[in-house]
C-alpha cells in the first residue's frame, strides 16, 4: 500500500497537467425559480406559463426570435419589470446584477464615478486612489494614505482586477462626462461597470446579460469569453455571437410560441434537439387529426341529450380538436431576391489616401473588385474601416487617388445607423413609400403586405408604428427596405448586431448563395468564417493589407506571430561583441505597495512550506483510504502552484531592492 501510495503522490505532484477530479455539483444553491409566469405586452403574449430554475455554477444562454420577450424575461429576472401571472423566487443572499442593452447613467458625472457608483469601502477607496492617478498629483502624503487604505482593506488583487477591466475595454479617461461618449464607448463603460460591481459583491451573483458582445472589438470579445469562462459565476445571457456562446455557456433556453424550451449541451447540440423536437411535434400533430377525423364523425352522430359516457368522450374531443388544429410556425426568413445584372467593370480603386488631421486612414490603396467577391474588413475601432465603405459609395470624398464604380453597380448599404424615417409611420407605409410592388427572382413579385410577412411581420402587426418595434424588428426591417431594392454589391457595416439568431442563420445562408459582390465589416467571428473569402486588415497608420483566408485563419496566425515575438531573443547588435555595451537597466521605483507585497510574501510562503511537508509525510500513512488520498493530493496540488506563484513574486521583488 505504501508503495502505490507513494506513486500516486508523484504522479499527483510532477504531472503539470494534472486537475483535480471533479467533485459534481452537490449542495449547490438554489438561486431562482419560476412557477408558471406570465407576460403580455398590450395584447400581444410574449410568454404565457413557463417554469425554470437557475442553480448555482449555471451559465444559460437564452435565444429566442426578437420581439419575442428575451429582454423583458431577463428585466423581469432582475426586478425592473413585473410578471402578469406566476410566481418568481430568488433567493435573499443571491445579488441579481443586469448589464443591459441601453443602458442607464448619471449623464453629468464622469466615468468614474458612474463605475464606482455606490457607497462601498473598496469602491471608495479605489475611486480615491484612481482620482489621485489620474490627476497626476505629486503629493506623496495623499497617495501613501490612499495605498495604506487599500492595503488595509485587502483590496490589492481586486484593484488589479480593475485595472485589467478597465484596460482590456479601453477605457483610459476616466475624467470624461459620460454624455459626451459614443454609443459604443457607453457600451463598453456599462460593461466594466458591471463587472466591477459583481466583484464587491458578496460571493451569490446572478449575472444577467443582454447582448453583451455588441460594440466590442474581437479582441474585447475574446477576453470577455476568457474572464467569464475563469470567473465563478453564474450566467444568463442574450447572445447573437455563437463561438461566445459555445465557448461560455452549456445550456441553452428557447423561447419560441410562448413557451420555453431548455436544452443541454452547445449550440449544435440545441440545433439537432430543436430540429428533433418539432419532427415529434409534426409527427403528434398528423396523429391527432387522423384522431379527430374519426371522433368528428362520431360527435355528427350523437343525439343531442348526453349519457355520462358520451359526455366524457365529447369533453376529450375538444382537447384533440385543440392539438389537431396546432400550427407548427416555420418562421424562416426566405430572402430569394432578383439581382441586377453585375456589368464586367464592378469597382477599382488607385492610389487613394484619405486623413483626418494627422490620423492617415489609406496611404495609396490599390484594389479591383471582381464580380462575386467575398471580403471581410477588419481592424481597430477607429482605423477607418466604416470611412473606407463611405468612400466607396461616393458618400466620403478621398483625398487624392481615384476610385471608379462600374455603371451597372447597385449598392446596398446596411449601415450602423440603422433606419432613417423623418416622422414615425406604420410599417406598411413606410414599405409603400419606397415600392408598392418588389420582383422576386422566379419573375413574380410581393405586394408590400406580402413582403412584410415573409419578413415575419404578420399582417396584425403591420399596422404597428415603427417607434414600438424592438431594436432587433428594426433591424429586420431595415435589411428588408435594403434587399428589394435589387442591390448587386451588399456593403454590410456590423449587421449582426441585435439580429436575433434564427434570422441571423437565414441571412447567412442567403448571402452564402448570393451572386453579387459582399463587403461585411463585423465582429461577428461565426458569421464572418461562413461568409467570407479573404479580408481587409486595417492596421493603422493608413496600412491595410489583403489577407487570404477567413477569420479564424487570420486569428491563428496573429497568436502565433505574438508568441513568437514572446519567444524570439533580442536581435545582437551588429559588429564585434566586445563593442556592444548595453545600458543598464533603469532600476524600478520600490513603491510603498511593493514593499507591503514583498513582506507578505516572506510570511506566506514559510507557511505553505510547512503545510506541504506536513501533507507530504500524511501521505505516506498506509492506513488512508483513497479518498483521504484525493483530498490531500488535491490540497497539495493548489498549496504547490500557490508556491510557485508567490516564489516567482518574490524573485521578481527582490531584484528592485538589490
Amino acid at each position: 500500500m505504501q508503495q502505490i501510495t507513494f506513486q500516486l503522490f508523484n504522479l499527483l505532484t510532477n504531472n503539470p497537467t494534472f486537475a483535480p477530479l471533479p467533485t459534481g455539483r452537490q449542495a449547490l444553491m438554489h438561486y431562482v425559480s419560476a412557477d408558471r409566469i406570465s407576460k403580455t405586452y398590450g395584447i400581444k403574449p410574449l410568454f404565457t406559463d413557463i417554469s425554470f430554475n437557475i442553480s448555482e455554477g449555471d451559465k444559460i444562454a437564452l435565444i429566442a426570435r426578437n420581439g419575442s420577450g428575451k429582454s423583458t424575461l431577463l428585466k423581469i429576472l432582475a426586478g425592473k419589470d413585473t410578471l402578469d401571472e406566476g410566481t418568481l423566487w430568488v433567493h435573499k443572499d443571491v445579488t441579481v446584477a443586469l448589464f443591459e442593452q441601453d443602458p442607464q447613467f448619471a449623464e453629468e458625472l464622469s466615468v468614474l464615478d458612474n463605475i464606482f457608483h455606490y457607497k462601498h469601502p473598496v469602491a471608495e477607496a479605489l475611486r480615491n486612489y484612481e482620482k489621485i492617478l489620474a490627476d497626476g498629483s505629486k503629493d506623496t502624503t495623499a497617495l501613501n494614505t490612499a495605498l495604506a487604505k487599500l492595503d488595509e482593506l485587502g483590496a490589492w488583487d481586486f484593484e488589479a482586477k480593475v485595472h485589467q477591466i478597465l484596460n482590456k475595454l479601453n477605457i483610459s479617461n476616466l475624467d470624461q462626462k459620460v454624455k459626451t461618449l459614443s454609443g459604443g464607448q457607453r457600451k463598453r463603460v456599462a460593461l466594466a461597470q458591471v463587472l466591477i460591481d459583481i466583484g464587491f459583491e458578496h460571493k451569490h451573483v446572478l449575472l444577467i446579460m443582454d447582448e453583451p458582445t455588441n460594440h466590442l472589438d474581437v479582441g474585447m470579445v475574446e477576453w470577455l469569453e476568457n474572464y467569464l469562462n475563469h470567473e465563478k459565476v453564474t450566467l444568463l445571457m442574450v447572445t447573437h455571437d455563437r463561438y461566445f456562446l459555445e465557448d461560455v455557456c452549456d445550456v441553452i433556453w428557447e423561447l419560441d410560441e410562448e413557451k420555453l424550451y431548455a436544452y443541454p449541451g452547445d449550440y449544435q447540440d440545441y440545433l439537432e434537439k430543436k430540429a428533433a423536437r418539432i419532427e415529434n411535434t409534426i409527427a403528434n400533430i398528423d396523429k391527432a387529426r387522423n384522431q379527430y377525423r374519426k371522433e368528428l364523425e362520431w360527435m355528427r352522430k350523437q343525439p343531442k341529450a348526453r349519457t355520462t359516457k358520451s359526455r366524457s368522450r365529447q369533453d376529450n374531443f375538444y382537447e384533440i380538436e385543440a392539438k389537431a388544429k396546432q400550427k407548427v410556425v416555420d418562421n424562416q426568413v426566405e430572402l430569394q431576391m432578383k439581382m441586377s445584372r453585375l456589368g464586367g467593370k464592378v469597382a477599382e480603386l488607385k492610389k487613394v489616401y484619405k486623413s483626418y488631421g494627422d490620423k492617415l486612414i489609406l496611404k495609396g490603396f490599390d484594389y479591383t473588385f471582381k464580380k462575386g467577391e467575398r471580403i471581410g474588413v477588419i481592424g481597430r475601432n477607429g482605423a477607418g474601416k466604416s470611412t473606407f465603405l463611405q468612400m466607396l459609395q461616393g458618400l466620403e470624398p478621398q483625398d487624392s487617388g481615384k476610385i471608379n464604380i462600374g455603371d451597372t453597380v447597385i449598392f446596398g448599404n446596411f449601415s450602423q445607423q440603422g433606419l432613417e424615417i423623418k416622422e414615425d409611420m406604420r410599417l406598411i407605409e413606410y414599405v409603400k413609400n419606397i415600392a408598392e410592388n418588389f420582383p422576386l427572382a422566379d419573375g413574380s413579385t410581393l405586394s408590400a403586405s406580402q413582403f412584410l410577412t415573409l419578413f415575419l411581420f404578420p399582417p396584425d402587426q403591420q399596422y404597428t408604428y415603427i417607434s414600438k418595434l424592438s431594436g432587433g424588428e428594426k433591424k429586420r426591417l431595415q435589411l428588408l427596405s435594403i434587399l428589394f431594392r435589387n442591390p448587386n454589391f451588399l456593403i454590410l457595416d456590423e449587421p449582426t448586431n441585435d439580429l436575433d439568431l434564427p434570422t441571423l442563420s437565414v441571412l447567412e445562408n442567403f448571402l452564402s448563395e448570393y451572386k453579387g459582390c459582399l463587403l461585411i465589416v463585423s465582429h461577428d467571428r461565426y458569421f464572418m468564417d461562413r461568409l467570407v473569402d479573404h479580408l481587409f486588415v486595417f492596421e493603422g497608420d493608413g496600412v491595410v493589407r489583403d489577407f487570404p483566408g477567413n477569420y479564424s485563419a487570420y486569428r491563428i496566425e496573429e497568436r502565433a506571430k505574438e508568441k513568437n515575438k514572446d519567444s524570439k531573443p533580442e536581435p545582437e547588435a551588429p559588429g564585434p561583441k566586445a563593442q556592444v555595451v548595453k545600458p543598464a537597466p533603469e532600476k524600478k521605483k520600490f513603491s510603498f505597495k511593493d514593499k507591503r507585497e514583498f513582506d507578505q510574501l516572506e510570511k506566506e510562503m514559510p507557511v505553505l512550506e510547512a503545510e506541504k511537508a506536513t501533507i507530504t509525510e500524511k501521505m505516506m500513512d498506509q492506513r488512508l483510504n483513497y479518498d483521504a488520498i484525493q483530498q490531500l493530493s488535491n490540497r497539495l496540488i493548489f498549496i504547490s502552484r500557490q508556491l510557485e506563484e508567490k516564489e516567482l513574486r518574490w524573485l521578481e521583488l527582490s531584484e528592485y531592492i538589490q
